[in-house]
């Protein structure tokens, strides 16, 4: 039997004719009811992993928001050259460890001396950049797409899951290989590494939609048939209405909780096309550049693999860990 706090308890002792004490705001909020949001928060606030992860997402992405103040503080900055550092013979970091030290935390990259703490900072931009906003777009099309096929149905469905089958089939690291390797140097007014960067959001996003617009769509057939999408036919409500005031909201969960998935998924993805070339161009810094670049050196220099490799890593992690928080704290099957 559940117990009740002392006040909540008196107020439902009281009989029906008697005034009984005025409830005060704790009791109240005793036997209030808590909406699905602050069920899910209370769960994620109780998973330890999840919000160790999420301070580690924290702080990552502000570092990244701010790379270009601090990166030029870090070593001297990403693109400032270390010749002295150097061996002469060997062009390598002298001292040990890649040439660690109080001033270069992370030590220094072979034939530059380019401090490595302040370029993988500056890639952080880069890499968190892409991976949101291409997520961003991710989820943009998925809903249009998920909710539409699956709200109207009939031959828009169908042409909309054509259309998904399709992206689903598509080979983007080869089409993303092929667009990246003929783009010209100005294109749609970008230019550089912001055309590059454009182009991996444009591909990891808009060919990445058909996946989660699956999920909305599956969610849109069930939701659509339940009683208060009925009611608000009854009352004569709009599909618009009904879109956007019944349908969207319920699905505001599994959408934060794929959102949660997909960022570190396309964090991968753009290491990969940076890694293979097609990404951020040099002398700009990116972790899966500085990943190919270290290819030379890891017999030698071990650090210098292992550093961009281990930024990756455990951001990829931290990402994923708090990405499993959120899907079992709102995931209203959680037998939690």
């Amino acid at each position: 039997m559940t117990t009740l706090p002392g006040d909540a308890a008196a107020i439902l002792d009281e009989g029906p004719g008697s005034p009984g004490p005025a409830p005060d705001a704790a009791a109240l909020q005793a036997i209030r009811g808590r909406s699905p949001w602050q069920i899910g928060w209370m769960r994620l606030r109780r998973d330890k992993v999840a919000m160790v992860s999420a301070v580690f997402v924290i702080i990552m992405s502000l570092l990244a928001i701010f790379s270009a103040l601090i990166a030029p503080h870090l070593g001297d900055g990403p693109f400032t050259y270390h010749d002295k550092l150097l061996d002469p013979d060997t062009t390598m970091p002298l001292g040990a460890r890649g040439g660690m030290s109080a001033k270069h935390l992370l030590g220094l990259e072979p034939a530059t001396g380019r401090d490595l703490a302040a370029r993988i900072v500056k890639g952080a931009w880069w890499s968190l950049l892409t991976a949101f906003l291409a997520t961003a777009l991710t989820v943009v099309l998925g809903l249009v797409g998920g909710v539409t096929a699956g709200y109207f149905g009939g031959w828009v469905d169908s042409v909309i899951n054509w259309l998904m089958a399709v992206f689903l089939a598509f080979p983007i690291l080869l089409f993303g290989i092929a667009l990246g390797t003929t783009l010209p140097n100005q294109a749609l007014g970008l230019s550089g590494n912001s055309l590059h960067v454009g182009m991996m959001i444009f591909i990891i996003g808009f060919f990445g939609w058909a996946y989660f617009g699956r999920i909305i769509r599956g969610l849109v057939l069930s939701l659509r048939e339940r009683e208060f999408i009925d009611a608000s036919r009854s009352l004569g409500a709009s599909n618009f209405r009904i879109l956007f005031r019944e349908l969207v909201p319920n699905l505001l969960a599994p959408t934060l909780v794929f959102t949660s998935l997909a960022i570190p998924t396309n964090i991968l993805a753009e290491a990969g096309f940076s890694f293979l070339g097609v990404g951020v161009q040099i002398p700009e810094p990116s972790w899966g550049g500085m990943l190919f670049d270290s290819l030379n050196y890891y017999q030698i220099d071990p650090a210098y693999m292992l550093v961009p490799g281990l930024a990756i890593f455990v951001t990829v992690l931290a990402f994923n860990l708090l990405g499993d928080g959120v899907r079992d704290a709102f995931d209203p099957k959680a037998g939690r």
